[in-house]
């Protein structure tokens, strides 16, 4: 299952530039950059840490600015010099450039998603096309691509250890995908196709990001919310506050289609409310609706596939991915189709005998989903979420789980720095020190919701490390749990602890990385594998030593009760019908917009979503995809387009994985440094696959995957 978003820029990924893309003129209004910029250097900061204390919104555009201006004279430098190409005048040379714009890049890319506002909405708006104007500067340079492909046919010949090859061979390989070898027209057509997608991709962000602040639900009667516990009452109360909104209650959207408090208010009207906001936030007709920018991006990238040699855009990302073709990862979410469907259909039936028990008089309709689901769970398995929130308290799953598993698995501990700023009061700094007790990286978390972040949960750097560059890693990870109203804990659900791990499994990644090279290192990997380790790291949620220490009660401090965690257990399959369905529909959505060959704009979303659903057999009216077009975030602006099959590709190695673990003797030191020193610490410095076989011995199985998920084949 796709659990969580994370805000990645895969797609436009050529670590020259900390992974984006940019030239052309700054705007008028641009201050001049001076050496009194915090950006001018590296940090002083522990391992190269942002200056926060420092850093002004008025820092990023001239910063960015000059970083694309220097790194375009150091292609300039690199792409005349006389001397014979070579492994280190070119592909080391290309790996060194950029440190300026890397620096502001990063730091701007992390403010944009997560703690954005009017002037830095404004100013990626502006910067955008210039920064896809940058990475053709560079990629569509003949001059340097000469050279590029010199080092690439006689890489051979250049005494070149084996991921040195695999660097060059990368390289080359980028330009190419970038459009090297297209001739002149071709290549300028490129170039206003990449600058309008950069351009309308942040505008969606940017509508959507006001979309779902928009779409919020005001509450004026208490009494509606009934269902509710006191806190998620409190916290309402707090948001409508935060908005101004006296004596009334503001639920917030979240990203996905279906929202948490669905699961627990009685009042139909209000659920279908919801829902209904939920579903339409983008496609009201005003200045937040993001229909036309959908259509366009879905043309544009057909017509850049086509300019590359593709017959579509799935083609071209997966011609660089494990799975190789879009018909393979087809395959892979309609194996599953006809068993998710056919349980999803079990579990209406289920469903809809509750409603009738209770002489509702009504047909399950999508807003009744979760509520109904949470009453079956709880008269199957006696288990209800308000029974689980009080063990899940968010700094003791954080120390006492998160950091008790990385522990146990790999050596590490924590410790927080509160004399490293910050950029908002909500973050938190941990030092990273390995089992011999040296410091190794920086881990920044931002765990609550904000107006003004970006929906879902993701990780990113601000510092890759690598080798070469002498850098140590920062990492951070953000999410959006509901803050706590004022002097209250914040007390999460299990998919919330669920996404604790994965984000940090994402961390890990990043943290353990063990390579030279920008390109290579850390979640510089295909998207397809990107999210083995992460939802590997999810397993250890469950492991028996890992939540009996961290799942007590955030009163009392006593362990959660056996009986309580046997139901969990039981519980795990529950409702995977529906899970498997949302997701492999919008997955199935992802690959129908983005194997469209070139042609006019499609006339109406909501009818080719309907024909895509009902043509890969997933148009279940009761589950609607786990994203609909015009919120699909991870494909219109978070590098996941004709991508988002990937969580499942990747579900299938870390279920595989962690049979690997069960049959090994499970959550021992020495698995775990297997683990790191085969996978985490490798980055994408050779084949994915060839990297997954020799950790595990043979290629990956698909039966973990349906035996976690309680999935058989469909045998009629």
């Amino acid at each position: 299952m796709p659990r969580r978003n994370r805000r990645r820029w895969l797609a436009l990924c050529v670590p020259l530039l900390g992974c984006t893309r940019v030239s052309t003129p700054a705007s008028p209004g641009t201050a001049r950059f001076t050496s009194a910029n915090p950006f001018a250097s590296a940090s002083s900061l522990l391992y190269q840490a942002p200056q926060f204390d420092r850093i002004h919104e008025a820092d990023y555009q001239p910063a960015l600015e000059e970083g694309m201006r220097q790194q375009l004279v150091e292609i300039a430098g690199i792409a005349t010099d006389t001397a014979v190409p070579s492994f280190d005048n070119t592909i080391v040379a290309l790996e060194r450039s950029g440190a300026l714009l890397t620096r502001a890049f990063k730091v701007f890319n992390a403010m944009t998603q997560a703690n954005t506002d009017d002037t830095l909405q404004r100013v990626q708006t502006e910067e955008a096309p210039r920064l896809a104007a940058h990475l053709d500067a560079i990629h569509l340079n003949d001059t340097l691509f000469r050279r590029v492909r010199s080092v690439y046919e006689r890489r051979a010949d250049l005494g070149l250890d084996s991921v040195q090859a695999f660097l060059v061979e990368r390289y080359y390989r980028d330009f190419v995908r970038a459009g090297a070898l297209l001739a002149e027209p071709d290549k300028a057509r490129l170039r206003a196709l990449n600058q309008e997608e950069s351009k309308l991709a942040t505008d969606f962000q940017n509508r959507l990001l006001a979309a779902t602040k928009a779409g919020a639900i005001i509450v004026g009667d208490k009494n509606e919310l009934d269902g509710l516990s006191d806190a998620e009452i409190a916290v309402a109360a707090e948001a409508a506050r935060q908005r101004r909104i006296d004596g009334k209650w503001v639920l917030p959207l979240q990203n996905t289609t279906q929202q948490p408090a669905q699961a627990s208010l009685k009042n139909r009207a209000l659920r279908e409310r919801l829902f209904i906001a939920s579903t339409t936030r983008a496609e009201r007709g005003d200045s937040n609706d993001t229909r036309a920018i959908v259509k366009r991006l879905a043309q544009l990238r057909a017509e850049r596939a086509r300019l590359l040699g593709f017959p579509n855009l799935a083609a071209y990302v997966l011609d660089d991915q494990m799975a190789k073709t879009p018909d393979a990862a087809i395959k892979l979410l309609t194996d599953l189709v006809p068993a998710a469907t056919a349980q999803a259909h079990r579990e209406v039936e289920k469903l809809q005998a509750m409603i009738n028990a209770q002489r509702g008089g009504f047909k399950l309709a999508p807003w009744d989903w979760q509520y109904y689901a949470e009453q079956v769970r709880k008269a199957e398995y006696a288990l209800d979420e308000s029974q689980l929130k009080p063990y899940f308290e968010l700094d003791r799953v954080l120390r006492d789980g998160v950091f008790f598993a990385a522990n146990r698995l790999y050596g590490l501990t924590f410790k927080r720095r509160t004399d490293l700023p910050v950029y908002h009061p909500d973050v938190r700094v941990f030092e990273v020190f390995d089992a011999d007790g040296t410091s190794i990286a920086l881990w920044y978390c931002d765990y609550f919701k904000r107006d003004n972040k970006s929906g879902g949960a993701w990780e990113d750097t601000f510092v890759d490390g690598t080798g070469l560059l002498r850098t140590k890693p920062v990492v951070f990870n953000v999410a959006n749990f509901a803050q706590p109203a004022p002097g209250q804990q914040a007390l999460l659900r299990f998919e919330d602890v669920k996404t604790m791990f994965h984000e940090f499994g994402h961390a890990l990644h990043a943290l353990l990385t063990r390579v030279d090279y920008p390109r290579l290192a850390g979640t510089n990997v295909p998207t397809d594998f990107v999210e083995f380790p992460s939802q590997f790291n999810e397993h250890w949620a469950l492991e028996p030593t890992v939540l009996a220490h961290y799942a007590k009660h955030y009163q009392t401090g006593q362990p959660m009760p056996r009986a309580l965690v046997d139901k969990i257990k039981r519980a795990r399959t529950f409702d995977q019908g529906f899970a498997t369905t949302e997701y492999v529909a919008a997955a199935l959505l992802d690959m129908a917009w983005h194997t469209l060959p070139v042609g006019p704009a499609q006339p109406d979303i909501g009818a080719f979503e309907a024909q895509a659903l009902k043509r890969f057999g997933v148009d279940v009216p009761e589950v609607p995809p786990r994203y609909r077009t015009s919120y699909f975030a991870h494909i219109w602006n978070g590098g996941y387009y004709a991508g988002y099959y990937a969580y499942l590709w990747s579900e299938v190695l870390d279920d595989d994985a962690y049979a690997w673990f069960t049959e090994h003797g499970g959550m021992t030191r020495a698995n775990g440094r297997r683990f790191r020193d085969m996978i985490l610490s490798r980055g994408g410095t050779g084949d994915m696959g060839a990297l997954y076989r020799a950790f595990r011995g043979r290629d990956p199985e698909v039966g973990p995957l349906l035996e976690e998920r309680g999935l058989q084949p469909d045998r009629r």
